[in-house]
């Protein structure tokens, strides 16, 4: 079993930055890409960037290619997501997940291990 632990988020004013951490537990870390998705209330889960098994590979959303930067560490087991230039619609539950693939996914259903979620807050 496979468990995601997420850390980072918190309150931020619009501009700032937050670096959201994923520690994974297990020894495969490597072979699997990883993901970030967010839930804003009311509104349905999205995909927001992923990294391939070897870091190689990198897919973002539209809405925050330039702004947000996903990186990993294999041999610490983390997967990190740093987010700049924060806006108040980044504002958001975010969850790391473990992708079934080694290259990088968009869709939720190529995911099947999730953390808890942290929450990122952008005030205006």
């Amino acid at each position: 079993q496979v468990q995601l632990v997420e850390s980072g988020g918190g309150l931020v004013q619009a501009g700032g930055s937050v670096r959201l951490s994923c520690a994974a537990s297990g020894r495969t870390f490597s072979a699997y890409a990883m993901g970030w998705f967010r839930q804003a209330p009311g509104k349905e889960r999205e995909f927001v960037a992923a990294i391939s098994g070897n870091g190689g590979r990198t897919f973002y959303i539209d809405s925050v290619k330039g702004r947000f930067t996903i990186s990993r560490d294999n041999a610490k087991n983390t997967v990190y997501l740093q987010m700049n230039s924060l806006k108040p619609e980044d504002t958001a539950v975010y969850y790391c997940a473990r992708s079934t693939y080694f290259n990088p996914k968009n869709s939720q259903y190529d995911y099947n291990y999730w953390g808890q979620g942290t929450q990122v807050t952008v005030s205006s």
